[in-house]
C-alpha cells in the first residue's frame, strides 16, 4: 500500500488553485486565510512532529485539486481555528465574511471534549456536520478533505485509534463521498481504511491484482490497439485509457458477496472518452459488433444515472485472447462528474455572486437523494442524534431502490421498502393519512415491496391513520420513527396512561440496575425536559416506552445538568457534610478516603465496578457520584474543584452485582452470536441485554451487551473468555 503522506507548502496549493482562479481579490483573500491560520496555529504540532499548519495546507491542497471555489479553499485553511485556537466565529466573520464563518463553525465539534468512546457524543458531532450540509453542501466537502488528510497521516496514531478512525471513515464518511460522486476521495478513503483494518487481506488482494495485471497486460494492450484501429475508421473523436478495479471494491465482492477472485470480471477495464451522448452509443455499437459481450453485463447509466450523477455505458467483452475486460464509454463532461462528483458543479463558479441557497436547489435537482436527505434532516434534525444517524445510514446511504412519483421525480429507498416508506419520505402528512397505493397503475397492498423503476402513487384519506402493524411493514427508520411517535401520542387515554406507567417503570428499573438511588421527582426538571426535547414527564415516559428515548440518555442528561454549574469550596463541603454519617463499620460499597461514609451512587456513564480506580464527584443534592478515574466526564475542564477521593470499602467482601456495558467486535460469520452467548453461559455470566449489529462495509458485527459482575477480576475473566471466541478481535468497555 503506497500512502500519499507528502507534506505540501502553501505555494504547492497556490500553484493548483491559481490555475483556475484568476480574480485578484479572491487570490488575496485565500492567501490572507492561510497567513491567518498559520499565525493562529503557531506553536502547535501534530503527532508526527510536523507543524499543525501542515494539516491545514494538506486539506486545502485536496480541495484545490477538486477545483472548488475560493471560499471553500479559505475554509480548508481555517477549518480548525475555532476548535483548536482562541479564534471566535465573530473574528472569522469580520476577517473573511459570514459564508466562511458559517462553514468553519459547522466544522467545529459540538464540544472540545475529545470523548471518542461516547457513542451519543460522536453521533451528535456527525449530525452537526450533516445538518450543516443540508444548508450548504460545501461543509461536507471540506470535512471529507479533512478526513482524507487525517487518513493519510494515520500511521502516527496508536493502533486503537487507527482502527476506530478507519471504521468510522467507512461507516460515515465513505458513504457520503460515494453519494456525492467524489470518486477519488471515496476510493482513497476506502483503500486507507481497509489497509488499517485488514492489512493481511489488503496485501493478499493487492498481490493477486499484480499477478492478473502481469498476465493480462499484453492482451489489454492488444485490445486497446484494436479498438483504436476500429474507432479511427469511424471518425468518431475519442481517447482510451486503462483502469484497474480498486482493492476495496474487490474486497467487498469477495468478503461481502462471497465472490471468488476469478469471478470478478470487471477487474481490468478500458475507458473510452468521447464528445457527445450519441458518440457513446455509436462506439458501443462498434464494440459489440467486433467483440462478444458477456450476457447480463451491459449497464446504461447514461439513460438511468446513478444517484450521485454518475453517467457512463458499461459493457463486458471477451477479447480475442480469451481475457474478460470491462469497457466504459462516456463523454468528457461525464468523466469530470465521475471523478469529481458534486464538486465539479462549482468549477470556476463560486465567487462574489455565489448564493448557497440557489446552489442547494440546483444540487437537489441533480442529486435525487439530496432532497430526501434535506427533508429528513429538517424533520429529524432536532431529535435523538443516534436515531438520526441510524436513519441517515440506512435510509439514505444504503438506499439502492429507485422509484418514481407520478410526476417523474426519483425517490431513493432501501431494499424491501414499501408504499408506507415512500409516503413518509415524500411528507409525514402523506404517511399519516395513507390509505392505499398504486404501483405502475395497479392497486397494491401497502405492504408491497417496491423495486427499481416502479411508479408509485399514494392514495390518502383524512380518516386513515397509522396502526401498530405498520411498524412491522415499514423498512425505513424514518418512517418507523414517525409511526411510533404517532402511536405514542394517540388519544386513547387508557393506552396513553398504560404507556406512561410502563415508561416510568422502565426508567426506575434502569436507575436500579446501575445502583443509583435517586428521587425521581428531583430528576424530572424543566431543564431535563428541554435538554431531551420533551414537553413534560408524561411525554418523557411515553417516549421511553416507545423506545424513542432510551433510559441511559435520561441518566446521562441528568448527570450533565448536575455538572453544569460551578460550586464554591463552601458549597462542596456543605454537600459532603450534609451526607456524611460518622460510622466506620458501614456496609456501603464506596466510602470516603478517610473512612467516613457518604451518600454515593455509581455513575451511569462509566459503570465502575469493585477493583476499578475510582474518583468521586460532588453533585448538587445527590451526594457523590462515583466514576472511574479515566471517565471523560471527570477529566473535563471546570470540574476538578468538585472531585473528592473515594475508595471501595475494604471491610465489605460481598459488594453485590454491577452492570457493565461492553462492545464486542468480531468478523461476521454464522453462529458468532450463539458462540458468544454459549461462552458467557459456560462462565456463569449474567447477561441483562444483548444486541448485534452487522457492519456490511467491513463484514463485521458489533455485539453490544450489559453483563453483571461483582468485581473487576471477574470482569477480566469474562473478557478473557470472550477473546477466545473465534472471530472476536476487540472488546471495549463502553462510555455513555
Amino acid at each position: 500500500m503506497k500512502i500519499n503522506n507528502q507534506i505540501y507548502t502553501f505555494n504547492d496549493v497556490k500553484d493548483v488553485y491559481s490555475s483556475y482562479i484568476h480574480d485578484e481579490e479572491d487570490l488575496k483573500r485565500i492567501e490572507k486565510a492561510y497567513l491567518f491560520a498559520e499565525k493562529k496555529h503557531e506553536g502547535q504540532f501534530r503527532k508526527s512532529g510536523d507543524p499543525y499548519i501542515s494539516h491545514c495546507i494538506g486539506v486545502a491542497y485536496i480541495l484545490a485539486g477538486l477545483q472548488v471555489g475560493p471560499k471553500t479553499i479559505m475554509t480548508g485553511f481555517l477549518h480548525d481555528t475555532i476548535e483548536d485556537t482562541d479564534t471566535t466565529r465573530e473574528e472569522i466573520e469580520k476577517e473573511f465574511g459570514s459564508e466562511v464563518a458559517t462553514l468553519v463553525e459547522a466544522l467545529t465539534k459540538v464540544t472540545r471534549l475529545s470523548d471518542y468512546k461516547n457513542v451519543e457524543f460522536t453521533a451528535e458531532n456527525h449530525r452537526k456536520i450533516f445538518v450543516a450540509m443540508a444548508k450548504d453542501v460545501r461543509a461536507i466537502i471540506v470535512k471529507l478533505a479533512d478526513r482524507l488528510h487525517n487518513m493519510r497521516t494515520l500511521q502516527f496514531q496508536p493502533r486503537e485509534k487507527q482502527i476506530r478512525i478507519s471504521r468510522e471513515t467507512l461507516d460515515v464518511y465513505e458513504p457520503i463521498a460515494h453519494r456525492l460522486g467524489l470518486y477519488k476521495i471515496q476510493t482513497e478513503l476506502e483503500e486507507l481504511s481497509l489497509w488499517y483494518l485488514e492489512p493481511e487481506k489488503f496485501t493478499e488482494i493487492e498481490n493477486k491484482i499484480a499477478e492478473v495485471e502481469k498476465d493480462a497486460k499484453a492482451s489489454l494492450s492488444e485490445l486497446r490497439q484494436q479498438l483504436i484501429s476500429i474507432l479511427n475508421r469511424s471518425h468518431i473523436p475519442f481517447s482510451i485509457s486503462a483502469r484497474v478495479k480498486s482493492v476495496y471494491s474487490i474486497y467487498k465482492k469477495m468478503y461481502t458477496k462471497n465472490y471468488a477472485f476469478d469471478q470478478i470480471y470487471d477487474l481490468m477495464a478500458l475507458r473510452i472518452i468521447t464528445e457527445t451522448e450519441q458518440n457513446c452509443y455509436e462506439i458501443l455499437g462498434y464494440v459489440h459488433a467486433n467483440y462478444k459481450p458477456v450476457p447480463g453485463r451491459f449497464k446504461d447509466y447514461i439513460a438511468m444515472p446513478k444517484p450521485n450523477m454518475y453517467q457512463s455505458l458499461h459493457t463486458t467483452i471477451v477479447s480475442n485472447k480469451g481475457h474478460v475486460f470491462e469497457i466504459q464509454i462516456r463523454t468528457q463532461a461525464m468523466d469530470e462528474t465521475a471523478e469529481g462528483g458534486v464538486a465539479a458543479h462549482w468549477r470556476y463558479k463560486e465567487g462574489t455572486k455565489y448564493d448557497p441557497k440557489v446552489e442547494q436547489v440546483e444540487i437537489e435537482n441533480q442529486l435525487h437523494w439530496f432532497k430526501d436527505f434535506v427533508s429528513m434532516t429538517e424533520e429529524g434534525g432536532d431529535g435523538n442524534a443516534r436515531d438520526y444517524m441510524d436513519s441517515l445510514s440506512h435510509d439514505i446511504f444504503d438506499a439502492n431502490v429507485y422509484v418514481f412519483t407520478p410526476k417523474g421525480n426519483v425517490i431513493c429507498l432501501p431494499n424491501g421498502a414499501t408504499p408506507i416508506d415512500f409516503a413518509y419520505r415524500i411528507h409525514s402528512d402523506l404517511g399519516e393519512h395513507l390509505q392505499g397505493a398504486r404501483v405502475n397503475g395497479i392497486l397494491v397492498p401497502i405492504s408491497t415491496s417496491l423495486k427499481t423503476g416502479d411508479v408509485v402513487e399514494v392514495i390518502t384519506n383524512k380518516n386513515s391513520n397509522p396502526n401498530s402493524e405498520w411498524l412491522n411493514i415499514a423498512k425505513t427508520n424514518f418512517a418507523k420513527s414517525k409511526i411510533r411517535k404517532y402511536l405514542i401520542h394517540q388519544n386513547a387515554d387508557y393506552v396513553r396512561e398504560d404507556n406512561i406507567k410502563k415508561g416510568r417503570q422502565t426508567l426506575l428499573d434502569s436507575f436500579r440496575e446501575r445502583k443509583i438511588n435517586i428521587d425521581l421527582s428531583k430528576v424530572l426538571t424543566r431543564q431535563l425536559f428541554d435538554k431531551l426535547n420533551v414537553k413534560d414527564a408524561d411525554d418523557l415516559f411515553l417516549m421511553i416506552n416507545g423506545k424513542t428515548i432510551l433510559p441511559y440518555q435520561v441518566i446521562e442528561a441528568s448527570d450533565q445538568i448536575v455538572y453544569g454549574g460551578k460550586m464554591s469550596d463552601e458549597e462542596i463541603q456543605s454537600q459532603i457534610n450534609n451526607r456524611v454519617y460518622k460510622r466506620k463499620n458501614t456496609s456501603d460499597a464506596v466510602i470516603l478516603a478517610n473512612g467516613d461514609t457518604v451518600l454515593t451512587s455509581l455513575a451511569a456513564c462509566c459503570t465502575p465496578v469493585p477493583g476499578d480506580d475510582i474518583i468521586g464527584f460532588v453533585s448538587t443534592g445527590q451526594g457523590v457520584k462515583v466514576h472511574r478515574v479515566d471517565c471523560p466526564n471527570v477529566n473535563r475542564e471546570g470540574v476538578q474543584d468538585r472531585l473528592i477521593q473515594v475508595m471501595w470499602n475494604p471491610n465489605v467482601t460481598k459488594l453485590g452485582e454491577y452492570p457493565v456495558d461492553l462492545a464486542v467486535e468480531g468478523h461476521d460469520r454464522p453462529g458468532l452470536l450463539v458462540d458468544i452467548m454459549n461462552t458467557l453461559s459456560a462462565n456463569d455470566a449474567k447477561v441483562n441485554k444483548i444486541q448485534a449489529k452487522y457492519n456490511p462495509s467491513l463484514n463485521t458485527s458489533t455485539i453490544s451487551m450489559t453483563i453483571l459482575v461483582s468485581e473487576k477480576e471477574q470482569l477480566s475473566h469474562f473478557l478473557h473468555a470472550l477473546t477466545n471466541v473465534k472471530g472476536v478481535f476487540a472488546i471495549k468497555r463502553v462510555h455513555h
